[in-house]
């Protein structure tokens, strides 16, 4: 079977989306071609039976400019459709990853032409676009039971797809003491800004720490990251606080080792990979997700949008003996042999392959 993949970049460098390069790698093994498409590359290495195209969109991003800007975008739209109709021999199946768009524009043409359409989309959030996109699709992929998507009754929830190996890399390095680490997009939907919050009420309490922040915005004109500086040096805790930017995805595991505990804060319904991540690199992991609850107990878990309750698990965490750590490991550990990359290609290729 031919699969067309199609994605938002391919860069096995990037910050947030380079994980997707090893979904490729892997998917490689599964189907007799892969055939990609994506808005923007950059960096990837790939066997012989991937093909990757590009629509176009400038490695800096988007032009500031109204017409220049439109330019792109308008070819970037024309190459879409020159691609999905020139390579129609070339793939079986469609998978788009998260992009709903792509459905939309690209799900009457597929059906006249007989495609199986399958959409992964994983976010508590949806409107009337993500229902005609659904529409279009044969099968839907979600990891959360919270998410938007998870209603359709065309929707399978499947491993998340962590690629373990990447997080036992023969690279020694020291885990730091009562240090605190935030891993992903300083944006609003992501709420580090909750975990400020918690610092300084931990901070007032005497209790010892040091936080890194790691990531960048989704948008390079975002003012929040300078709020979440600013909301630092109000809660005097800068001494405490590093912000270090994005880095490439080949490097978080660095930072996933070094550090004591993890701290997401997403909404239930989105399930970061982080999560699962940290827990693969030894983090002890805290998290708002419903889902990552129902796997390794509400120990691991503090209210949504409560600052307070995860000021208390950041005390309990931070402050444990090296014994009971040992055995929060434990615990957290349990729920990673069920959503590795493997387990999570094996289901793909089972519900694309029908």
């Amino acid at each position: 079977m031919k699969l067309l993949i199609i994605t938002q970049i391919i860069d096995k460098k990037d910050s947030v989306l380079g994980f997707f390069h090893k979904w490729i790698l892997s998917l490689s093994t599964q189907f007799e071609h892969v055939e990609v498409i994506c808005l923007k590359k950059g960096e990837y290495d790939f066997p012989p039976n991937v093909s990757v195209s590009s629509l176009g969109k400038p490695t800096q991003g988007w032009p500031a400019s109204g017409w220049e800007r439109l330019f792109f975008k308008l070819k970037a739209l024309v190459n879409f459709y020159k691609y999905i109709w020139q390579k129609r021999n070339e793939y079986d199946a469609v998978f788009v990853h998260m992009n709903q768009e792509y459905i939309i524009l690209g799900g009457l043409i597929w059906a006249i032409l007989g495609k199986k359409v399958f959409m992964w989309r994983n976010h508590y959030s949806g409107s009337f676009l993500t229902d005609i996109a659904m529409a279009f699709c044969n099968k839907i992929f979600c990891t959360s039971k919270f998410s938007y998507t998870a209603h359709n009754k065309k929707t399978v929830l499947m491993p998340v797809g962590i690629d373990i190996d990447s997080c036992k890399m023969n690279v020694s390095i020291e885990r730091i003491p009562r240090s605190v680490l935030f891993l992903g997009r300083l944006d609003e939907s992501k709420r580090p800004h909750l975990l400020i919050e918690a610092l300084g009420i931990i901070a007032n309490q005497g209790i010892k720490f040091n936080a890194t922040f790691v990531g960048g915005p989704s948008k390079t004109d975002s003012g929040y990251p300078i709020r979440l500086e600013k909301q630092v040096e109000e809660l005097g805790i800068r001494d405490k606080v590093k912000f270090v930017g994005a880095v490439p995805n080949t490097e978080t595991f660095r930072y996933y080792r070094s550090q004591d505990v993890f701290v997401n804060c997403s909404k239930s319904g989105m399930f970061d990979k982080t999560i699962f991540k940290s827990v693969a690199c030894g983090c002890l992991t805290i998290a708002t997700s419903r889902d990552f609850g129902d796997l390794v107990g509400d120990e691991f878990i503090f209210a949504d949008n409560d600052s307070k309750a995860l000021a208390e698990k950041l005390k309990r965490f931070l402050t444990v003996s090296s014994q009971e750590r040992a055995h929060l490991i434990e615990i957290l550990a349990s729920c990673i042999k069920n959503h590795s990359l493997e387990a999570l290609v094996v289901k793909l290729k089972e519900e694309i392959d029908i």
